[in-house]
């Protein structure tokens, strides 16, 4: 099987436990071929687990689900030290990161502390434990999940911690033809999960991710990247723009979007497709800027449309 066909199979694996969902299937798929993180941002019973299981169980990694709630530790997340008796010395306590595939369901409804116990798992893929560093199995993708802010019980992600997605998506509610096949589906005793088998391996994988980051792009593009992220950083309504980190995963992103289309080079179009999950949710707005009720969204479709386009040659 060709590797755009294994993509294409990846996707439509999830999209039978998701229905009606394929556009988030690609862009957890994009994700996974840059090595990013995932933030799915929604409200209850639309899907958001099912959408991290399906992922793991369609790539053929390990998996884990943590279930964050006020009393988790940060303890609980990296692992801990106890003195071992029998042998005489202190013993690594596996913690609930290490894993390949990680869904941190509902993480905004911890404490902040237990929430940045994993910034060092996601930008470091390890985790320090008195003084100790131990690697996380690769490959290593995060998917976490979250329920809008506004709900009850919730704590917002710090910047810090947003930063470090790659994406954010929603999953919507679906359609009423799409939810009729979800009732349908739910009649009988058998999940859409449990008929699910993996379409790679993790070298697969592996060859794919470097395959991607082959994708070629012009100087241009990378201008007009960085025109606007940098847009961004002096913007009348935001008090923090857009990280040298956020510019870095919107090429990535654009990369592995041509690579998914079947091009080994970058277009504009890759790029403007990307923007809103990629950068988004990094931006902090000002108080002034919420209450006149603009939106991150909107603020960067308005700077998108301020800055040129390139034209570039043919090669």
């Amino acid at each position: 099987m060709a590797n755009r066909d294994k993509l294409q199979a990846l996707i439509h694996s999830m999209s039978q436990v998701v229905i009606g969902k394929r556009d988030v299937a690609e862009l957890l798929t994009c994700a996974l071929l840059c090595r990013g993180h995932v933030l799915v941002e929604d409200v209850p019973g639309v899907g958001k687990t099912s959408l991290a299981l399906s992922l793991a169980r369609s790539v053929g990694l390990t998996f884990r689900r943590i279930q964050f709630t006020p009393d988790v530790m940060p303890s609980d997340i990296t692992g801990y030290t106890m003195f071992d008796q029998k042998k005489g010395e202190y013993s690594y306590h596996l913690g609930l990161v290490m894993s390949q595939i990680v869904l941190a369901d509902e993480i905004n409804r911890a404490s902040p502390k237990t929430q940045s116990s994993l910034l060092e798992a996601m930008e470091e893929r390890s985790v320090t434990v008195d003084g100790k560093s131990y690697k996380i199995p690769e490959p290593f993708m995060l998917l976490a999940t979250q329920n809008p802010i506004d709900l009850q019980g919730t704590y917002p992600l710090p910047e810090a911690q947003l930063d470090r997605f790659m994406l954010k998506v929603r999953v919507g509610y679906p359609e009423k033809d799409e939810e009729e096949i979800i009732l349908r589906m739910h009649m009988n005793s058998e999940r859409a999960l449990d008929g699910l088998s993996p379409v790679l391996t993790a070298a697969e994988l592996a060859e794919l991710q470097a395959e991607v980051r082959q994708v070629s792009i012009k100087p241009e593009l990378l201008r007009y990247m960085v025109e606007i992220v940098s847009a961004t950083r002096y913007h009348r309504d935001l008090s923090l723009g857009i990280s040298p980190r956020g510019t870095i995963a919107l090429m990535q992103a654009a990369q592995a979007v041509a690579y998914m289309d079947g091009r080994s080079f970058v277009c504009p179009d890759d790029i403007t497709r990307m923007i809103p999950y990629v950068l988004a949710h990094r931006l902090v707005l000002k108080k002034e800027a919420i209450i006149a009720g603009r939106s991150a969204t909107a603020i960067l479709a308005g700077i998108v449309s301020d800055v040129a386009i390139p034209t570039l040659e043919k090669a």
